[in-house]
Protein backbone atom coordinates (compact mmCIF):
# COMPACT_ATOMS: atom_id res chain seq x y z
CA UNK A 1 0.00 0.00 0.00
CA UNK A 2 1.34 3.37 -0.95
CA UNK A 3 1.85 6.19 1.53
CA UNK A 4 -1.03 8.17 0.08
CA UNK A 5 -3.55 5.53 1.16
CA UNK A 6 -2.57 5.42 4.85
CA UNK A 7 -5.38 6.45 7.31
CA UNK A 8 -5.02 9.79 9.06
CA UNK A 9 -5.17 9.41 12.88
CA UNK A 10 -6.01 12.50 15.02
CA UNK A 11 -5.16 12.38 18.74
CA UNK A 12 -7.08 14.60 21.19
CA UNK A 13 -5.30 15.08 24.50
CA UNK A 14 -7.49 16.15 27.44
CA UNK A 15 -5.75 17.97 30.24
CA UNK A 16 -6.85 16.87 33.70
CA UNK A 17 -7.39 18.97 36.93
CA UNK A 18 -10.30 21.22 36.00
CA UNK A 19 -10.25 24.94 36.84
CA UNK A 20 -6.52 24.95 36.69
CA UNK A 21 -6.58 28.15 34.67
CA UNK A 22 -7.65 30.15 37.76
CA UNK A 23 -4.39 29.66 39.55
CA UNK A 24 -3.98 30.77 43.20
CA UNK A 25 -4.33 34.55 42.86
CA UNK A 26 -7.87 34.53 44.36
CA UNK A 27 -6.51 33.09 47.60
CA UNK A 28 -4.24 36.06 48.06
CA UNK A 29 -7.08 38.49 47.38
CA UNK A 30 -9.39 36.63 49.78
CA UNK A 31 -6.74 36.61 52.51
CA UNK A 32 -6.28 40.37 52.11
CA UNK A 33 -10.04 40.86 52.33
CA UNK A 34 -10.36 38.77 55.51
CA UNK A 35 -7.45 40.63 57.09
CA UNK A 36 -9.00 44.00 56.26
CA UNK A 37 -12.38 42.95 57.68
CA UNK A 38 -10.74 41.68 60.87
CA UNK A 39 -8.90 44.98 61.27
CA UNK A 40 -12.13 46.91 60.63
CA UNK A 41 -14.16 45.03 63.25
CA UNK A 42 -11.27 45.28 65.71
CA UNK A 43 -11.24 49.04 65.18
CA UNK A 44 -15.02 49.22 65.70
CA UNK A 45 -14.70 47.22 68.94
CA UNK A 46 -11.92 49.47 70.23
CA UNK A 47 -13.92 52.63 69.44
CA UNK A 48 -16.96 51.25 71.25
CA UNK A 49 -14.99 50.15 74.33
CA UNK A 50 -13.04 53.37 74.93
CA UNK A 51 -14.33 56.33 76.89
CA UNK A 52 -14.53 59.88 75.46
CA UNK A 53 -11.48 60.86 77.51
CA UNK A 54 -9.47 57.99 76.04
CA UNK A 55 -10.56 58.92 72.51
CA UNK A 56 -9.42 62.49 73.13
CA UNK A 57 -6.06 61.25 74.41
CA UNK A 58 -5.57 59.08 71.32
CA UNK A 59 -6.48 61.99 69.06
CA UNK A 60 -3.99 64.25 70.87
CA UNK A 61 -1.29 61.60 70.54
CA UNK A 62 -1.61 61.44 66.76
CA UNK A 63 -2.13 65.18 66.30
CA UNK A 64 0.87 66.90 64.63
CA UNK A 65 1.52 69.13 67.62
CA UNK A 66 5.23 69.45 66.81
CA UNK A 67 4.61 70.96 63.36
CA UNK A 68 4.78 74.72 63.33
CA UNK A 69 1.70 76.40 61.83
CA UNK A 70 3.49 79.67 61.05
CA UNK A 71 6.43 80.65 58.90
CA UNK A 72 9.50 82.33 60.31
CA UNK A 73 12.58 84.11 59.07
CA UNK A 74 12.65 84.93 55.43
CA UNK A 75 10.08 82.27 54.60
CA UNK A 76 12.58 80.28 52.55
CA UNK A 77 13.83 76.77 52.98
CA UNK A 78 16.79 77.83 55.11
CA UNK A 79 14.96 80.65 56.89
CA UNK A 80 15.28 80.53 60.69
CA UNK A 81 15.18 82.71 63.78
CA UNK A 82 17.86 84.76 65.45
CA UNK A 83 18.19 87.09 68.46
CA UNK A 84 19.73 89.81 66.33
CA UNK A 85 17.52 92.41 64.68
CA UNK A 86 19.59 92.31 61.53
CA UNK A 87 19.23 89.96 58.65
CA UNK A 88 16.36 88.05 57.12
CA UNK A 89 16.25 85.53 59.99
CA UNK A 90 15.28 87.93 62.80
CA UNK A 91 11.50 87.97 62.41
CA UNK A 92 10.83 84.76 64.28
CA UNK A 93 12.13 85.60 67.74
CA UNK A 94 10.92 89.21 67.54
CA UNK A 95 7.45 87.93 66.77
CA UNK A 96 7.59 85.56 69.72
CA UNK A 97 8.67 88.13 72.31
CA UNK A 98 5.48 90.29 72.22
CA UNK A 99 3.38 87.16 72.68
CA UNK A 100 5.35 86.21 75.77
CA UNK A 101 5.04 89.73 77.14
CA UNK A 102 1.31 89.79 76.57
CA UNK A 103 0.91 86.45 78.30
CA UNK A 104 2.84 87.56 81.38
CA UNK A 105 0.82 89.03 84.26
CA UNK A 106 1.08 92.73 84.97
CA UNK A 107 2.65 93.72 88.28
CA UNK A 108 -0.54 95.34 89.59
CA UNK A 109 -2.86 92.48 88.59
CA UNK A 110 -4.01 89.89 91.11
CA UNK A 111 -3.99 86.29 89.91
CA UNK A 112 -6.09 85.04 92.82
CA UNK A 113 -9.30 86.87 91.89
CA UNK A 114 -9.85 85.09 88.52
CA UNK A 115 -9.05 81.80 90.23
CA UNK A 116 -11.67 82.48 92.89
CA UNK A 117 -14.19 83.46 90.25
CA UNK A 118 -13.51 80.29 88.27
CA UNK A 119 -13.86 78.19 91.40
CA UNK A 120 -17.17 79.84 92.25
CA UNK A 121 -18.40 79.35 88.69
CA UNK A 122 -17.39 75.67 88.75
CA UNK A 123 -19.18 75.24 92.07
CA UNK A 124 -22.35 76.77 90.65
CA UNK A 125 -22.22 74.56 87.58
CA UNK A 126 -21.62 71.47 89.72
CA UNK A 127 -24.50 72.33 92.06
CA UNK A 128 -26.79 72.96 89.10
CA UNK A 129 -25.83 69.62 87.55
CA UNK A 130 -26.46 67.83 90.84
CA UNK A 131 -29.88 69.47 91.21
CA UNK A 132 -30.80 68.48 87.67
CA UNK A 133 -29.65 64.90 88.17
CA UNK A 134 -31.53 64.71 91.47
CA UNK A 135 -34.69 66.06 89.83
CA UNK A 136 -34.49 63.55 86.97
CA UNK A 137 -33.93 60.66 89.36
CA UNK A 138 -36.85 61.80 91.51
CA UNK A 139 -39.07 62.09 88.43
CA UNK A 140 -38.20 58.53 87.44
CA UNK A 141 -38.88 57.26 90.95
CA UNK A 142 -42.30 58.94 91.02
CA UNK A 143 -43.22 57.43 87.65
CA UNK A 144 -42.11 53.99 88.84
CA UNK A 145 -44.11 54.38 92.08
CA UNK A 146 -47.25 55.31 90.14
CA UNK A 147 -46.84 52.29 87.88
CA UNK A 148 -46.24 50.00 90.87
CA UNK A 149 -49.42 51.17 92.62
CA UNK A 150 -51.51 50.57 89.51
CA UNK A 151 -49.97 47.13 89.02
CA UNK A 152 -50.71 46.27 92.66
CA UNK A 153 -54.35 47.19 92.12
CA UNK A 154 -54.57 45.05 88.98
CA UNK A 155 -52.98 42.10 90.77
CA UNK A 156 -55.59 42.19 93.56
CA UNK A 157 -59.17 41.60 92.31
CA UNK A 158 -60.65 43.22 95.40
CA UNK A 159 -58.80 46.45 94.54
CA UNK A 160 -59.38 46.45 90.77
CA UNK A 161 -62.93 47.76 91.19
CA UNK A 162 -61.59 50.67 93.26
CA UNK A 163 -59.35 52.03 90.48
CA UNK A 164 -61.77 54.90 89.83
CA UNK A 165 -61.41 56.00 93.44
CA UNK A 166 -57.63 56.37 93.17
CA UNK A 167 -56.19 59.48 91.48
CA UNK A 168 -52.40 59.72 91.01
CA UNK A 169 -50.73 62.79 89.51
CA UNK A 170 -47.58 64.88 89.86
CA UNK A 171 -47.73 68.39 91.29
CA UNK A 172 -45.06 71.00 92.06
CA UNK A 173 -45.02 69.60 95.61
CA UNK A 174 -44.44 66.00 94.52
CA UNK A 175 -46.32 62.81 93.67
CA UNK A 176 -49.92 63.14 94.88
CA UNK A 177 -52.05 60.07 95.62
CA UNK A 178 -55.73 60.77 96.31
CA UNK A 179 -58.33 58.31 97.59
CA UNK A 180 -61.76 59.79 96.86
CA UNK A 181 -65.33 58.91 97.75
CA UNK A 182 -67.96 57.85 95.26
CA UNK A 183 -71.72 57.49 95.51
CA UNK A 184 -72.35 54.32 97.47
CA UNK A 185 -68.62 53.75 98.08
CA UNK A 186 -67.47 55.94 100.97
CA UNK A 187 -63.91 55.68 102.23
CA UNK A 188 -64.89 56.36 105.84
CA UNK A 189 -67.82 55.17 107.89
CA UNK A 190 -70.24 58.08 108.14
CA UNK A 191 -68.54 61.10 109.68
CA UNK A 192 -66.10 58.99 111.66
CA UNK A 193 -62.33 58.83 111.26
CA UNK A 194 -62.27 55.04 110.85
CA UNK A 195 -61.52 53.98 107.25
CA UNK A 196 -63.68 51.33 105.62
CA UNK A 197 -62.25 47.96 104.63
CA UNK A 198 -61.88 49.18 101.04
CA UNK A 199 -59.97 52.26 102.19
CA UNK A 200 -57.70 50.14 104.37
CA UNK A 201 -56.81 47.88 101.44
CA UNK A 202 -56.04 50.86 99.26
CA UNK A 203 -53.92 52.55 101.92
CA UNK A 204 -51.96 49.35 102.57
CA UNK A 205 -51.29 48.94 98.85
CA UNK A 206 -50.08 52.54 98.69
CA UNK A 207 -47.92 52.08 101.79
CA UNK A 208 -46.23 49.01 100.28
CA UNK A 209 -44.97 51.11 97.35
CA UNK A 210 -44.31 54.36 99.21
CA UNK A 211 -42.22 52.58 101.85
CA UNK A 212 -39.56 51.88 99.19
CA UNK A 213 -38.93 55.59 98.55
CA UNK A 214 -37.06 58.00 100.87
CA UNK A 215 -39.34 61.03 100.42
CA UNK A 216 -41.32 62.48 103.29
CA UNK A 217 -45.10 62.39 103.28
CA UNK A 218 -47.73 65.08 103.65
CA UNK A 219 -51.20 63.73 104.50
CA UNK A 220 -54.31 65.88 104.31
CA UNK A 221 -58.01 65.20 104.73
CA UNK A 222 -60.77 66.91 102.73
CA UNK A 223 -64.55 67.06 103.00
CA UNK A 224 -67.36 68.36 100.86
CA UNK A 225 -69.42 71.42 101.74
CA UNK A 226 -72.08 69.39 103.57
CA UNK A 227 -72.32 70.37 107.23
CA UNK A 228 -71.49 67.49 109.62
CA UNK A 229 -73.74 66.52 112.55
CA UNK A 230 -74.11 68.90 115.46
CA UNK A 231 -71.12 69.19 117.71
CA UNK A 232 -68.53 68.69 114.91
CA UNK A 233 -67.07 70.75 112.12
CA UNK A 234 -65.58 69.80 108.77
CA UNK A 235 -62.18 70.86 110.11
CA UNK A 236 -62.39 68.29 112.88
CA UNK A 237 -63.70 65.56 110.58
CA UNK A 238 -61.02 66.13 107.93
CA UNK A 239 -58.25 66.31 110.55
CA UNK A 240 -59.41 63.09 112.19
CA UNK A 241 -59.52 61.27 108.84
CA UNK A 242 -56.04 62.47 107.91
CA UNK A 243 -54.70 61.27 111.25
CA UNK A 244 -56.49 57.94 110.80
CA UNK A 245 -54.78 57.51 107.43
CA UNK A 246 -51.46 58.37 109.09
CA UNK A 247 -51.91 55.66 111.72
CA UNK A 248 -52.73 53.07 109.08
CA UNK A 249 -49.71 54.04 106.93
CA UNK A 250 -47.37 53.83 109.91
CA UNK A 251 -48.86 50.47 110.82
CA UNK A 252 -48.08 49.30 107.26
CA UNK A 253 -44.35 50.06 107.45
CA UNK A 254 -43.95 53.83 107.00
CA UNK A 255 -41.46 55.17 109.62
CA UNK A 256 -42.58 58.03 111.82
CA UNK A 257 -39.66 60.20 110.65
CA UNK A 258 -41.10 60.28 107.14
CA UNK A 259 -44.40 61.85 108.20
CA UNK A 260 -43.87 65.55 107.56
CA UNK A 261 -47.38 66.95 107.91
CA UNK A 262 -50.88 65.81 108.83
CA UNK A 263 -53.56 68.42 108.14
CA UNK A 264 -57.32 68.75 107.89
CA UNK A 265 -58.43 71.16 105.17
CA UNK A 266 -62.21 70.72 105.44
CA UNK A 267 -63.92 72.00 102.24
CA UNK A 268 -61.28 74.70 101.54
CA UNK A 269 -59.73 72.85 98.57
CA UNK A 270 -62.52 71.04 96.70
CA UNK A 271 -61.60 68.60 93.96
CA UNK A 272 -64.63 69.80 92.00
CA UNK A 273 -64.91 73.56 92.61
CA UNK A 274 -68.02 73.84 90.42
CA UNK A 275 -69.94 71.54 92.75
CA UNK A 276 -68.50 71.53 96.30
CA UNK A 277 -71.21 69.06 97.43
CA UNK A 278 -70.05 66.18 95.20
CA UNK A 279 -68.88 63.04 97.06
CA UNK A 280 -65.57 63.21 95.15
CA UNK A 281 -64.58 66.23 97.24
CA UNK A 282 -64.33 63.91 100.26
CA UNK A 283 -60.88 62.43 99.97
CA UNK A 284 -57.51 61.67 101.54
CA UNK A 285 -54.46 63.18 99.82
CA UNK A 286 -50.99 61.67 100.30
CA UNK A 287 -48.10 63.64 98.75
CA UNK A 288 -44.53 62.35 98.37
CA UNK A 289 -42.64 65.63 98.73
CA UNK A 290 -39.90 66.71 96.33
CA UNK A 291 -37.03 67.02 98.77
CA UNK A 292 -33.95 65.27 100.11
CA UNK A 293 -34.55 62.18 102.24
CA UNK A 294 -34.70 62.67 106.01
CA UNK A 295 -32.25 61.12 108.43
CA UNK A 296 -33.45 58.62 111.02
CA UNK A 297 -33.88 59.85 114.58
CA UNK A 298 -30.74 58.08 115.82
CA UNK A 299 -28.63 59.59 113.00
CA UNK A 300 -29.57 63.22 113.56
CA UNK A 301 -27.01 65.43 115.33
Amino acid sequence: MSNNNRPIIIKKIKKGGGHGHHGGAWKVAYADFVTAMMAFFLLMWLINSTSPEQKLGIADYFAPASVSQSTSGSGGILGGTAMSSEGAKSAGMDAMMPNISAAAAKPGDSTEEPSDQNAASDAEVTEEALDKARSLREQAEFASAEQSIRQAMQAMPELAELSKQLIIDQTPEGLRIQIVDQDGRPMFTGNNAEPTDRAKKLLRAVAGVVAKLPNRLSISGHTDATAPPAGKSNWEVSSARADGARRLLQGSGIPQDRIYQVAGKAESEPLFPDDPYLPGNRRISIVLLRESPVLPSDARP
